[in-house]
């Protein structure tokens, strides 16, 4: 059974004014928290369970999950340290939930179901990194390079060719948890990592004999939520979404 850990301990201080008191996954976008969006997303692709790794507005969360009525089984991990570490932290505290059948994504990520079925239809065995061209890319895009189904780097500051974003969304199959967890506690033997990004672990495993393999979405909606202005662009994108709300409307025709 796949499960999914969502990365949603941060306080996403670019949204201010919509995070003084909030974290970033209840902000409200078409009526429903983005935490909300995600879960239904996940239990519309099959998968049936997931873990919310918990921070900031810790208690908030676990209100706002008590009133979601989603076909997904959900458990919280409050990470203590969210506010000196980045999601490399949040990663190491969640490793063992990193199995032979897993997802792993970032908490600010807004996508339709059809995301995470590509993904669990597509990706092969190890570790898979879910990606999407467009016509340009600015300085706050996780940039990718990638020849064919195999990852080349990935990174903000890439320079030079770019071939596309990482929407903040991985595969884990077969080995491929197990090397994710031991890249991880290799990096932290330094300190300093602890304040990078978890994808430039996945960086390093990129360039390693195993690599790191890619699936390429194909016009499927999804829009990450940093700041404000991003808010107009997301309520767009979730009109989009038709599993969710459908589920909604069955939910309502069998009470």
């Amino acid at each position: 059974m796949t499960n999914a850990i969502i990365l949603s301990a941060g306080q996403g201080r670019r949204l201010s004014p919509l995070t003084d008191a909030r974290p970033k996954c209840l902000v409200v976008v078409g009526g429903r928290t983005i935490l909300e969006w995600q879960l239904h997303a996940l239990a519309a692709a099959g998968v049936r369970a997931a873990t919310v790794v918990t921070g900031f507005g810790a208690a908030a969360v676990e209100a706002a999950l008590r009133t979601f009525a989603v076909d997904i089984r959900v458990e919280t991990l409050f990470n203590p340290f969210f506010s000196v570490s980045d999601n490399t932290g949040s990663c190491w505290l969640a490793r063992d939930l990193a199995t032979e059948d897993s997802l792993l994504l970032n908490g600010d990520t807004l996508f339709d179901a059809d995301v995470p079925r590509r993904l669990l239809r597509e990706a092969g065995e190890g570790v898979s990194v879910t990606v999407d061209v467009k016509d340009r890319y600015d300085a706050d895009d996780m940039k990718v390079r990638f020849s064919g189904d195999r990852l080349s780097a990935i990174g903000k500051r890439l320079t030079g060719p770019v071939d596309g974003e990482s929407i903040g969304m991985l595969r884990f199959r077969g080995a491929g948890g197990a090397r994710f967890r031991a890249a991880l506690a290799e990096a932290l033997a330094d300190p300093a990592r602890l304040s990078t990004w978890y994808l430039s672990i996945i960086d390093d495993m990129a360039r390693t004999e195993n690599g790191v393999g890619v699936v390429r979405l194909r016009g499927e909606r999804w829009c990450e939520v940093d700041f404000p202005a991003d808010i107009p662009v997301a309520e767009a994108t979730v009109a989009g979404f038709g599993p969710a709300r459908a589920a909604d409307a069955a939910r309502r025709a069998r009470a």
